[in-house]
């Protein structure tokens, strides 16, 4: 995990190097062969470039060039780190926080990530927060918390953003104040955050923290629906159905729906269970209106449980029953297969 959250471009790194780091990015451009350019690398930084030990020390945590090694990647980020190259330190303190190279300490990682927090880190803080958040390495401190997720979310950090926005909404660690959980909602969700998108449509449709505005809210629904969050999927299935922010449409409701339906959401697949049952937006189907509202049940949906047998009891022969019944365990047995690893 760790590694996904350091890996810096090499081409980038030793663009910005200064002497004796420019004549670095002169002798490794990103077409270079990672191996050949070791020994080069090697000697600059032991001669002391921070730059050049940052690098070397991804080389080693990526296996770029080097049989990868987490215990040299750790050394050389360390001799990075301990010139003050925020990068390096936040690199260490991922490697201490999971046990990479080095001894797991959070404590120790907590250290690494304020002082790259303190040179305006913003994945740093956003970290170092966390670590406030949930007690690991420091005390449980959620105003300290909500300092440092400040601090990132005021540099652009989209995950920053989101968690303060929790902050304000929850009144953890800051005052509670629906006004600021919008501002910060809304600025992860203009950087495509589609959990936020989906929180700011639903701020809009309520009037919490922001003007009632029922076609804003269907815009941003709709724009978090499309990276397939099931949430804002059946909540444009709801707007289209009732006709709050967009004209009545039936047919597009049952498409919305449907998209949360298949990804388990338990009350789209009772929305949809119910068009299918008056024939609204779709072919009226007794079979698949079973079907639907047999697997919101199987998840707890009461009002989909009592749908299903009212259904069965006065609309449905036995066979349709049984059939409805039969498509209802095959779609959970392709669900099942399919987190299956193979």
């Amino acid at each position: 995990m760790w590694m996904q959250l350091v890996v810096v471009g090499f081409g980038l790194v030793a663009a910005s190097l200064a002497a004796p780091g420019v004549a670095l990015a002169q002798a490794e451009p990103r077409t270079s062969d990672d191996a050949e350019s070791i020994p080069w690398l090697r000697r600059v930084a032991q001669e002391g470039d921070a730059q050049a030990q940052d690098i070397l020390g991804w080389r080693y945590a990526t296996g770029r060039g080097v049989p990868r090694d987490d215990a040299e990647a750790a050394t050389w980020y360390r001799r990075a780190a301990a010139q003050g190259l925020a990068r390096a330190q936040y690199s260490l303190g991922w490697m201490y926080l999971e046990g990479s190279g080095v001894a797991r300490d959070a404590s120790e990682a907590a250290a690494w990530f304020r002082r790259a927090a303190e040179q305006d880190d913003d994945g740093a803080q956003f970290v170092l927060a966390t670590l406030y958040e949930d007690g690991l390495g420091v005390v449980t401190d959620h105003s300290e918390a909500a300092v440092w997720y400040r601090r990132a979310a005021e540099l652009g950090h989209v995950r920053a953003q989101s968690r303060l926005a929790f902050a304000y909404t929850h009144g953890r660690g800051v005052p509670q104040d629906p006004v600021q959980a919008f501002h910060w909602n809304r600025r992860a969700a203009d950087q495509g955050d589609a959990d936020a998108q989906t929180r700011v449509a639903g701020a809009y449709a309520t009037g919490r923290g922001v003007t009632r505005d029922h076609s804003e809210a269907v815009a941003w629904a709709r724009r978090a629906a499309e990276q397939d969050v099931e949430a804002a999927q059946f909540f444009l299935g709801t707007a289209h159905e009732n006709g709050q922010g967009v004209p009545q449409d039936h047919a597009e409701a049952a498409t919305w729906y449907r998209r949360a339906a298949v990804q388990g959401h338990a009350a789209a697949q009772s929305a949809l269970g119910s068009l299918y049952g008056r024939g609204m937006g779709v072919p009226q189907d007794y079979v698949q209106a079973h079907m639907w509202f047999n697997l919101a049940a199987a998840q707890g949906h009461e009002r989909a449980r009592e749908a299903r047998d009212l259904i069965a009891q006065h609309r449905m022969t036995r066979d349709q029953i049984a059939n409805a019944q039969r498509l209802a365990r095959e779609w959970l047995e392709g669900q099942i297969s399919q987190r299956e690893p193979r």
